[in-house]
């Protein structure tokens, strides 16, 4: 049996910290994400969570097979949770089938936002399937993000 992963926030750790999650889907290499009703779904869950204050999504890029995220959490919903009840959501409305558990790490002071969000914004281009990354339609930023080409 594999240990299952603590997604819990150090005793220790001050503030508000960002995460970069990665979230898959249960069958690696099939587009479970990408696709015209599922897609902007898991958008719209991703901006009415932020609208609620259940997390503070920096970046979201879906890809077919798995999901990039920079979340902020509260102390008042913590990310095991969040991320539970939302791939729960998902699962029920949209018969998605997610690997159980997921990948989080968490930035620290000496690793740069802006680098993380360059890679995720990048995931589709480095795929081959577009070649800018505003060009890519599964895509979520907050109103004031701006992509530099």
């Amino acid at each position: 049996m594999k240990p299952r992963l603590d997604h819990e926030i150090p005793d220790w750790v001050r503030g508000t910290p960002t995460f970069f999650i990665t979230i898959c889907a249960f069958n690696r290499n099939v587009n479970s994400f990408c696709e015209s009703k599922i897609g902007p779904a898991i958008l719209d869950s991703i901006r009415w969570r932020n609208e609620k204050r259940i997390w503070y999504c920096e970046i979201a890029v879906l890809m077919p097979d798995h999901i990039h995220l920079i979340l902020n959490f509260t102390d008042e919903i913590l990310m095991p949770k969040a991320i539970r009840d939302w791939k729960s959501w998902l699962a029920k409305g949209y018969g998605i089938r997610w690997q159980e558990n997921y990948f989080d790490h968490r930035l620290r002071a000496e690793e740069s936002l802006v680098k993380k969000a360059e890679y995720v914004l990048l995931n589709p281009v480095r795929a081959g399937l577009v070649k800018k990354p505003q060009d890519w339609p599964y895509l979520w930023l907050p109103k004031w993000y701006t992509i530099v080409s």
